[in-house]
C-alpha cells in the first residue's frame, strides 16, 4: 500500500497549484489513476472534500480527507491510518508493508516509527509521470 501525503506531494513543484488547491488536487488523483499502480493507493488531504472531488475510490485509488484544516490535520490521519493498520506487521508472518510518500521531515520520522517506508514527493511525482 502506498499512503500519499497530498498536498505535500502537490506542493513538491511550483506550478502555480497555490492558484487552486483543489484543482491541483484533483490533477495529483487523475495521475494516480492514469499510472495503474499495483499498489492500493490512499491519497490523505487535509480540510473538508471540495466540491466536485468528493473523498472515494477510482480504481486503486483512494481518497480520504482529514476532516480539519489545521497544519497537521493529514499527517495525523495519516499515522492513524498506519497505526489502524498495523504497518510493517502482519499476524500471518507476511509482509504489511506501507510506504509513505512525503517530504515531511517529521511525518516521515514519524511513520518510519512505525514500520513505514518512505518515498520523497519528487521523487514519486517522476515515478508517476506527474
Amino acid at each position: 500500500m502506498i499512503v500519499v501525503d497530498a498536498m505535500n506531494v502537490v506542493g513538491s513543484k511550483p506550478d502555480g497549484w497555490w492558484k487552486d488547491r483543489d484543482r491541483a488536487l484533483a490533477q495529483l488523483v487523475d495521475a494516480l489513476v492514469a499510472a495503474d499502480l499495483e499498489e492500493w493507493v490512499v491519497v490523505v488531504a487535509d480540510g473538508r472534500p471540495a466540491p466536485g472531488l468528493h473523498a472515494g475510490t477510482r480504481g486503486n485509488v483512494e481518497l480520504r480527507y482529514a476532516g480539519r484544516s489545521d497544519p497537521d490535520a493529514a499527517d495525523d490521519e495519516i499515522i492513524a491510518l498506519l497505526t489502524e493498520l498495523n504497518c510493517g506487521e502482519s499476524d500471518s508472518g507476511g509482509d504489511n508493508a506501507v510506504t509513505i510518500v512525503s517530504s515531511d521531515r517529521a511525518l516521515i520520522a514519524r511513520a518510519e516509527q512505525l514500520g513505514a517506508r518512505c518515498e520523497g514527493a519528487r521523487s514519486f511525482r517522476h515515478r508517476i509521470g506527474w
